[in-house]
């Protein structure tokens, strides 16, 4: 387990990540084999998690608890997502039949913030959470589009261009190519770049905030490569008259 701080804290946290990525509750002995620590250590911080609200204990083991949904509440309210973005989520997958995703880019990071996929279908390539394939993602791409040069260079050093396709872009200079289409075009394309059987298409949208904030957001969708080839003007324009609603 990689520390980078108090290793207490690296510990505790390392038990909620794996609490999180579990599909159940989850016994404090089978945390102790995922995280490497042990047993004794492993309830010392369960306690304090608990009585945080952060985890639950159950009958079958310990979930996310209570405190989880207002810590997401909290991010949604500092990213400041244009108003309606569910509803417009919601709109477009309706138009397009294909699962619909809001990400943004802040401090260096990207994240999927929300989706119309459900939580049980894990056959979908784009969960929420942190993005770390935004190299090979059209809502990557759109959002790389937007940053300065310094910014977007900063984040492939920090995440890399790791190949997970033969589609898959992994030189700088081929993606600044196709970033500058991006940008000339209005919209992000990736076909199998990602996933080898889905094709996602993303635009970013128009940015209304301080100068400073360094966020920019993006809709996009996924849909079989497949389907996508036998309508990709109509999944492009329903997911740009998505973006005019925001």
């Amino acid at each position: 387990m990689p520390h980078h701080g108090p290793q207490s804290v690296d510990r505790a946290l390392a038990l909620l990540d794996a609490v999180a990525d579990a599909d159940g509750p989850v016994s404090a002995k089978a945390l102790a084999r995922r995280t490497g620590c042990s047993l004794s250590t492993v309830y010392h911080l369960l306690a304090p998690l608990t009585e945080r609200g952060h985890l639950v204990r159950t009958a079958r083991g310990y979930a996310l608890g209570p405190l989880i949904p207002r810590l997401h509440r909290s991010y949604l309210r500092h990213l400041e997502p244009a108003p309606g973005v569910g509803d417009v989520l919601a709109r477009l997958r309706r138009a397009t039949g294909a699962e619909a995703y809001y990400t943004a880019y802040r401090g260096g990071l990207i994240t999927v913030v929300d989706t119309t996929a459900p939580v049980t279908d894990t056959e979908n390539p784009f969960t929420p959470g942190r993005e770390t394939r935004a190299h090979a993602t059209a809502h990557g791409k759109a959002l790389l589009a937007e940053l300065p040069r310094a910014l977007r260079r900063r984040y492939l050093t920090e995440h890399g261009m790791a190949r997970l396709t033969a589609a898959t872009i992994t030189s700088a200079e081929s993606l600044e190519a196709e970033l500058s289409r991006v940008r000339g075009q209005g919209y992000a394309v990736s076909v199998g770049e990602a996933d080898p059987v889905y094709t996602c298409v993303a635009v970013a949208l128009p940015a209304e905030r301080p100068r400073g904030d360094d966020a920019v957001h993006a809709l996009s969708v996924s849909l079989p490569t497949r389907e996508y080839r036998r309508r990709p003007e109509e999944v492009r324009g329903a997911l740009a008259r998505a973006a005019g609603l925001l």
